[in-house]
């Protein structure tokens, strides 16, 4: 049986998160998207761990569901800043745990180092490989997932803070590593690229801080066994069996894929920031060098290169954005959830419209633009242009075109300048 899952999320209690961020809405919006298990997020803050005891129950399976039976599996997400061979170094990584039991004893371990109660994705100056040994001397159970690796600022191979593998960023504690988040703004293919990283499953989650489904199950990772429970789980994080496939947005799609600079509004893809030694052409200071640049440096495979063993993915833009490119509108305006609402009321939660729905059937409920736009984006047909130092990338769509094209426009002068070399510059 076919599992669609987010495990990387947060709550009500993480910053810059929805404050209606509780268990009931990511229940109900989980199910209006198509997904069908949650990780809880932020398991260890005394205030959702309350809530999270009075709204899921527990039992041998390492399974907790809410009174209506959706599942959720317990997890965090931790911020580790601390100081490695005279550079500082900011990871992120999310784990689970099989019952509140465990979730206790991380608690007290991690009161030990710090406080919890401040924030959902609470900070502590703990090597990666101590906190890992931290945590497996509670339960060996306990997974430990690197997060969305390759993010610039906190992330275990970011251009700003990370390392160049997993075995640097662990050491000795790497054995216990069986998976790593690939983020937003980077997919696969561009992770195959990296050979030290074949030993690793890939896994895919949304790090959502609201439960809208254009953020919930953005991303998502596909788990195919016959009883859902969480040795299953972690025997598909270990060994793949049972890991089907990745659902992933666009790289291009992520708020990093590209290097630039915000407050210039300067975006270069990695060969056009490597010509200006990646110094911002407008403030002359460090670009943000982004996810595809970072993959590049240690990438020691050819583009387009597949291992053997390889977990198949697909990539999707959600649903909201498909309707708000096509018809000019904002993502949470009236209109949107009237189009969103009556493809949902005719055939279901938005993974069946995205994946299944045939053409024919979706044109009795909505234009044939939007049908086109679905179409296409099953077929992964869709181009984006790329999102940079915090800003998401933009889906081209027939009737976004001009504003498309004016924004890569803006950016043609910079270009020109780029190619007649640094004097432009410097």
């Amino acid at each position: 049986m076919r599992h669609i899952s987010d495990l990387h999320i947060h709550s009500k209690y993480s910053r810059a998160c929805s404050t209606s961020l509780d268990i009931k809405n990511l229940e109900k919006y989980a199910r209006i998207k198509g997904v069908d298990l949650l990780g809880t997020g932020d398991f260890q803050h005394p205030e959702w761990n309350k809530e999270l005891k009075n709204n899921l129950t527990e039992d041998e399976t390492g399974i907790l569901r809410t009174k209506s039976g959706f599942p959720f599996v317990l997890s965090s997400e931790l911020s580790l800043i601390y100081s490695d061979n005279g550079k500082g170094r900011k990871v992120h990584n999310v784990i689970f745990a099989k019952n509140f039991d465990v979730v206790e004893q991380i608690t007290e371990a991690l009161l030990k180092r710090g406080r919890i109660d401040y924030d959902g994705r609470p900070i502590f100056g703990i090597p990666c490989p101590e906190f890992t040994e931290m945590i497996k001397e509670i339960d060996d159970d306990i997974e430990v997932i690197p997060a969305h690796i390759w993010t610039p600022w906190f992330a275990m191979l970011g251009s700003k803070s990370g390392f160049d593998s997993v075995e640097e960023c662990f050491k000795d504690q790497s054995k216990h590593i069986h998976a790593v988040e690939t983020g937003l703004s980077s997919d696969p293919e561009m992770n195959w690229r990296v050979s030290s990283l074949d030993k690793y499953s890939l896994v895919s989650f949304s790090d959502l801080h609201s439960f809208w489904p254009w953020r919930l199950g953005r991303e998502a990772t596909v788990f195919d066994f016959k009883e859902l429970n969480y040795g299953n789980i972690l025997n598909a994080l270990k060994t793949r069996e049972g890991l089907a496939e990745t659902i992933e947005v666009d790289p291009a799609y992520g708020k990093y894929h590209f290097d630039g600079h915000r407050s210039c509004n300067i975006t270069l893809s990695p060969k056009e920031s490597m010509k200006i030694n990646s110094i911002c052409p407008m403030c002359k200071k460090e670009l943000t060098i982004g996810v595809d640049h970072r993959v590049e440096e240690l990438a020691d495979r050819s583009i387009g290169y597949r291992p053997k063993d390889a977990v198949p993915y697909r990539k999707l833009i959600p649903l909201s954005d498909l309707i708000t490119g096509v018809h000019k509108v904002g993502i949470a305006t009236k209109k949107q959830w009237s189009i969103y609402n009556s493809l949902q009321d005719a055939f279901g939660n938005e993974m069946k419209i995205l994946l299944e729905t045939p053409a024919q059937d979706l044109a009795r409920v909505v234009d044939e633009k939007l049908v086109s736009a679905i179409i296409a984006n099953r077929e992964q047909k869709i181009r984006v242009v790329p999102g940079y130092d915090g800003v998401y990338g933009v889906p081209v769509l027939d009737d976004n075109q001009e504003f498309v094209e004016q924004k890569v426009e803006d950016m043609q002068p910079v270009r020109k300048k780029i190619q007649t070399g640094l004097d432009e510059f410097f």
